[in-house]
């Protein structure tokens, strides 16, 4: 079977699956049931297809069922001030990942992805405390299930964490929730003794000025289905001194982390014809050119080390039909990326430049909370060798959220 049937097969199998979403369960508990708790899971079932990483020379398609995500989250308040939420993930053999495809089977990973306390006093000044998401891009701080396409960046991580991190965050929205500020100091890399140079907490900083309707949540949105007109522009600064080594045997090479980014978010409803979105930013990460020392250390090379990117991304949703067209290109600089399985310096490529292009749709059968996607892409490398060799992604995606 070709690869746009067996693509075929696997929506049509999704769709026959799909079924209807229900709020998460809830209960009340306190002297004057103050205290709520709420259930919630959020999946995304894909099929996924790439039409390299296997067989004896790695040319073959590679497919594989999976889950994006498989998530249990428990909301909770006590009384007009306290929040708390907690998230959990399980994520099973995913083989197929951004830019390569595994050799043999893939591990299995449960963790705590989110948990936080949270404190809002008011529109002004809100701390969270725990584990969450930091405040660089505005593509990381978007909901998981409420991407324009298919998912976020591929690329956008900060080096050294995932999505969330550990710390205090302090944030409100000033001027009629015309603008809002973020500060936090997070525990950034989690490493000690030898292995850095200091050991330092990581600090950021994020601003965006809402200029229709506005966002004033800790969470973005890559679309409001057309219920919100929204013009966003935002940036972000972050930086932890002293992370890491040019020159891992030797102690010495000593570098700091700075990045920044700057992002603009735009979504309009026009009555009769749909509505349109458009967004993008650009992010550069430094890390004091380390991937130039003797024996660097390895998170400054590779997809989250040391590089600088863009991206756009558009979307047309009909006016009458709950479908939604979409499509994003993205233009990368990686300092140094090594893809091999084997990691050997010999296979790392300097100067590397990866555009990433992709189109698709989604259909909303419930909003988010019953959403099917389709999504093509395509990766291109400015310097092939065994490990970086072009190929197209196709992935058909189910996402139910109760």
């Amino acid at each position: 079977m070709s690869i746009i049937g067996k693509t075929g097969a696997a929506a049509a199998l999704l769709l026959g699956l799909a079924g209807t979403a229900f709020a998460g369960p809830q209960m009340t508990f306190g002297p004057n049931e103050e205290g709520m708790l709420q259930l919630d899971y959020k999946g995304q079932f894909q099929m996924s297809v790439r039409d390299t990483g296997s067989g004896a020379d790695k040319s073959k398609a590679t497919t594989d069922f999976n889950f994006r995500r498989n998530r249990l989250a428990l909301m909770g308040r006590y009384g007009d001030t306290m929040s708390l939420y907690v998230q959990t993930e399980f994520l099973e053999k995913q083989n197929i990942t951004p830019l390569t495809v595994t050799d043999g089977d893939a591990s299995t990973d449960f963790s705590m992805l989110d948990a936080v306390v949270r404190f809002e006093f008011n529109k002004a000044f809100n701390v969270y405390a725990g584990k969450f998401k930091y405040n660089l891009s505005r593509e990381n701080l978007d909901a998981c299930e409420t991407p324009l396409t298919l998912d976020r960046s591929l690329f956008i991580r900060a080096p050294y964490v995932s999505t969330r991190d550990k710390g205090v965050a302090i944030w409100g929205n000033l001027f009629n929730d015309i603008f809002q500020y973020r500060v936090d100091v997070m525990n950034g890399r989690s490493a000690s003794g030898d292995v850095t140079p200091k050991s330092n907490f990581r600090y950021s900083f994020r601003g965006h000025v809402s200029l229709l309707d506005p966002e004033n949540s800790y969470g973005y949105k890559g679309t409001y289905l057309g219920k919100k007109k929204v013009l966003t522009i935002g940036g972000a600064y972050q930086f932890e001194p002293d992370v890491a080594y040019g020159d891992t045997v030797n102690k010495t090479g000593a570098v700091d982390y700075k990045g920044w980014t700057t992002d603009l978010f735009f979504e309009y409803p026009l009555e009769g014809i749909g509505t349109v979105t458009l967004s993008g930013a650009y992010e550069d990460i430094d890390l004091g050119d380390a991937y130039k020392g003797l024996n660097p250390d390895a998170g400054t090379i590779g997809i989250t080390g040391q590089k600088n990117g863009w991206y756009v991304k558009a979307g047309y949703m009909l006016p009458t039909l709950p479908l939604q067209l979409f499509g994003r290109y993205e233009k990368w600089k990686f300092a140094a990326l090594n893809l091999s399985s084997t990691g050997a310096t010999g296979d790392t490529v300097y100067d590397q430049r990866v555009d990433w292009f992709g189109v698709g749709l989604n259909y909303y059968f419930r909003d988010q909370n019953l959403k099917l996607s389709f999504e093509y892409s395509n990766t291109d490398f400015s310097k092939n060798n065994a490990s970086t060799k072009d190929f197209n992604t196709y992935i058909t995606q189910l996402q139910v959220i109760f």
